[in-house]
């Protein structure tokens, strides 16, 4: 896995929607009831089955997108004591759930720190060249549709799966399959876990590249034991919605600038 840092490559403009992108993921994160314990390292019964009942209600189920499959019984929030001992409490669910907008609320849900952490990194540094190329209304409608195609397409993969999913990084995987498109000789620094950490500089199709090879490995099964709670498939969707919406704009996209300095230890040429 690498982290990425910085890219070499400057905006014109603003961020406004990237930034108030990250802020709305933020302040949703923070006021999801019971996600203290993912801050203090600890949760109470009370916290989980409130988180619990929170996420049932917004996060995006793929029995229920496709199928239309809505549970009769859903956690409510509160605790009650049944044979095995303590417990969340599961009765009718008091609202009714809108499968297709819950696509979109789920954009804004993350289960920890590092789930909110790892997706607004992303979007910081490869999101604001998106936007500055779209401009700030279509690249919220972009940002929007790949979140939906990665949904859905997940959705249709799992349609049996009751399971909820949560997070960024299905839109976010839409915005990395845009500057693949976009600004594939992009230099970008990352940091690469070996010993401690080691600083490289890159062009972003190597970058983004293999971080999408990986998914789609994952995905497959290929290099893990489990997919666990990562959905590498809604990724990987999400990753190709955005490649395809961003090719009719590649032609007027123009060159990023020449890095200045040492790629490791040698002057950049000119087309490299």
């Amino acid at each position: 896995m690498v982290i990425p840092v910085h890219d070499l490559n400057p905006v014109r403009r603003t961020p406004w929607v990237t930034y108030a992108l990250i802020a709305a993921n933020v302040v949703v994160f923070l006021s999801t009831p019971g996600i203290s314990g993912s801050v203090t390292g600890g949760s109470t019964l009370a916290q989980l089955c409130h988180l619990e009942a929170f996420t049932e209600h917004y996060a995006l189920v793929p029995r229920e997108l496709i199928q239309h499959r809505m549970p009769s019984l859903v956690p409510t929030g509160g605790i009650g004591v049944g044979i095995h001992g303590p417990g969340c409490v599961l009765g009718p669910p008091a609202y009714d759930k809108s499968a297709e907008l819950s696509v979109f609320t789920a954009m804004f849900l993350h289960g920890s720190w590092l789930h909110l952490l790892g997706n607004m990194l992303f979007l910081l540094i490869f999101g604001n060249n998106i936007e500055d190329r779209m401009g700030h209304v279509r690249y919220l409608l972009f940002y929007v549709a790949c979140g939906y195609a990665a949904g859905y397409g997940f959705a249709l993969l799992n349609s049996d799966s009751g399971q909820p999913l949560i997070g960024a990084s299905g839109a976010i995987a839409g915005v990395l399959g845009a500057y693949l498109v976009l600004y594939p000789r992009v230099r970008v620094w990352i940091l690469v876990p070996f010993l401690l950490f080691l600083p490289l500089r890159l062009p972003a199709w190597i970058v983004l590249g293999f971080w999408f090879v990986l998914q789609a490995l994952y995905s497959s099964g290929q290099g893990v034991s489990s997919a666990g709670t990562v959905a590498y498939a809604a990724h990987v969707v999400g990753f190709v919605a955005g490649m395809l919406i961003a090719l009719p704009l590649r032609p007027g996209t123009p060159p990023p600038p020449q890095p200045q300095g040492p790629i490791f230890g040698r002057r950049a040429r000119p087309g490299w």
